[in-house]
């Protein structure tokens, strides 16, 4: 059996963007479902605009299966606010979505043990939903629903703490040092460090992407950005 960190470094690629609260729970989950005999991946977390469209064309104008009916902006995965997980065979390789499967050998489905976890994580099931199941759905939404995200709002301060709080017994060190990806409009822009829930940019790829002008006055050691 895989190491818990060979296992979650699996995940890592598709834990950029994620929620800084939602990292801490995926990286949880991963631990306590380790710890029941159950390895789990994370197959998707945060996806762009353009790959929700290209998710929600499948089925309609292209082809395959219907694998959602949430349009671009309109998932929380959007907003980072959602993931997606499998369970890992024994090859360590291949995962299943067998929501049946009984790998740890103590009569309960493996699957509904990984819901049972991310349900005390305060997580949503996406099985619970009754118009459009998505069984490896788990999402965060603070309460928020998409218009009010659309809209921008986002989680508040005290909502974040206290739920990080709640999810990682107080021990928010779980989120530090993990490199996330900076996306632009749907498309990737730079890479940053996420450090005990704050996200660091380097400033000068982001400020000129939005059209600014960057200059360092080395005297003063301060970074200039001017609006054009």
């Amino acid at each position: 059996m895989l190491t818990i960190d060979e296992l979650k470094s699996k995940s890592a690629d598709r834990l950029g963007g994620l929620h800084p609260v939602l990292l801490a729970a995926a990286n949880v989950l991963i631990q306590r479902c380790y710890a029941r005999g159950i390895p789990i991946v994370i197959t998707q977390g945060m996806r762009t605009i353009a790959e929700q469209n290209a998710l929600y064309a499948q089925g309609r104008t292209k082809k395959g299966s219907i694998v959602t009916n949430a349009r671009g902006g309109s998932s929380y995965h959007n907003y980072g606010l959602a993931m997606d997980f499998a369970l890992l065979l024994p090859d360590g390789q291949n995962v299943s979505w067998d929501t049946n499967r009984d790998g740890n050998g103590d009569k309960l489905a493996d699957w509904q043990e990984v819901v049972q976890e991310a349900k005390k994580l305060g997580l949503e099931w996406g099985g619970d939903w009754t118009s459009f199941k998505d069984y490896s759905h788990l999402q965060l939404a603070f309460g928020l629903t998409i218009a009010q995200l659309k809209e921008g709002q986002r989680p508040t301060a005290q909502q974040v703490k206290e739920t990080l709080s709640r999810i990682t017994g107080g021990e928010p060190e779980v989120n530090k040092d993990v490199e996330v990806t900076i996306n632009l409009n749907g498309m990737k822009l730079t890479v940053g460090v996420l450090d005990n829930g704050t996200t660091y940019v380097p400033v000068r790829a982001l400020a000129e992407a939005l059209g600014a002008k960057v200059s360092y006055d080395p005297v003063s050691k301060t970074v200039n950005v001017v609006t054009v």
